[in-house]
C-alpha cells in the first residue's frame, strides 16, 4: 500500500479511501497513540454539535486559544492539504504555502479532519518527528488570509455578540494589508469600536468589519471588550441619550 507523503497533496477520494482503511488520518503516521487535549476536543465537540466542526477558522480558533498543535486535514479544491499547526512556536507545517493559495479556493475551505499532529516543531528533542525544514512557515500568514479570504463571513462564537474591540498590533506587526481593512485596522489602535460601528467606517462593510476582528484575534492582537459603552446595542444608547436628554421639570 502505497504511503502519504509529506511533499505531495492527494485527492479527496484517495484519501478518504485510505482513511476508512486505516479508521484515522492517513497523514498522522504516528508510531504511537496520541490523542488530542481534552480541552481541545470539548472545544471541537461544541462545533461538532453546532454543525460548525469543518469551519476552518473556528477548527484554528480553538487550536490557537489552547496554544495546542494539532493535524488539520484540509479540503482544498479536490485535494486534501494537511497542514499542522504550531501555536506556541507560531509556525505551521504543509508541503505547500497555504498562504499563496487563491482567494477564490480558499473560500470553499473546509476541514476534513482534526487529529494529533505527528510531527513535532523544528528544535524539539524528538528530532525523528521533525519534517523537512522547508516545508515549515510562520503561522501568522496564514490565519490572517483564512480570515479575510476564507469561507468564513461572520465573526468568530468566541468575540461575537454585544462588544467593543481595540487592535493591539501595530502595523509593522501585522501582515500587510492595503486599503480600507488596512486602515481600519490602524483606527482600531487609538479607539475602540462595535462591529456595527467599524462597518460603517469608510469602505468598510459588516462583513469586512467582522473579517478584520476574526484575522486580529487569530493573531493575537485583539482586546474584547463586554463593558465598555460601545459595547451596548444601538437601542440601548439611544435610548439613554433620549432620556437624558429631556428637559428637568
Amino acid at each position: 500500500m502505497r504511503e502519504f507523503e509529506d511533499s505531495t497533496l492527494w485527492r479527496v477520494s484517495a484519501y478518504e479511501r485510505m482513511r476508512l482503511e486505516r479508521a484515522s488520518t492517513a497523514f498522522a503516521q504516528l508510531g504511537e497513540n496520541t490523542v488530542l487535549p481534552t480541552t481541545l476536543v470539548a472545544d471541537l465537540r461544541h462545533l461538532e454539535a453546532r454543525r460548525e466542526s469543518s469551519d476552518v477558522l473556528e477548527v484554528l480558533a480553538a487550536c490557537m486559544r489552547h496554544r495546542q498543535s494539532a493535524l488539520l486535514c484540509l479540503r482544498y479544491e479536490d485535494l486534501v492539504w494537511p497542514v499542522t499547526v504550531f501555536p506556541a512556536e507560531g509556525l505551521y507545517h504543509s508541503p505547500r504555502d497555504l498562504a499563496r493559495a487563491k482567494p477564490e479556493s480558499l473560500q470553499q475551505a473546509a476541514v476534513l479532519s482534526c487529529d494529533a499532529p505527528g510531527l513535532r516543531p523544528p528544535g524539539h528533542w524528538m528530532h525523528e518527528r521533525i519534517g523537512r525544514v522547508d516545508h515549515y512557515r510562520p503561522l501568522k500568514p496564514l490565519l490572517w488570509n483564512l480570515a479575510l479570504l476564507g469561507p468564513r463571513p461572520e465573526l468568530l462564537n468566541e468575540i461575537g455578540g454585544p462588544a467593543a474591540y481595540r487592535a493591539l498590533l501595530s502595523k509593522e506587526n501585522r501582515p500587510s494589508t492595503p486599503g480600507a481593512i488596512g486602515a481600519a485596522a490602524e483606527r482600531l489602535r487609538s479607539e475602540s469600536a462595535s462591529l456595527r460601528e467599524i462597518g460603517r467606517w469608510p469602505g468598510m462593510s459588516a462583513e469586512r468589519a467582522a473579517r478584520l476582528l476574526n484575522a486580529l484575534y487569530l493573531a493575537g492582537g485583539l482586546m474584547v471588550m463586554r463593558t465598555h459603552p460601545a459595547a451596548r446595542p444601538e437601542s440601548d444608547l439611544l435610548s439613554r441619550l433620549l432620556r437624558f436628554g429631556k428637559p428637568r421639570r
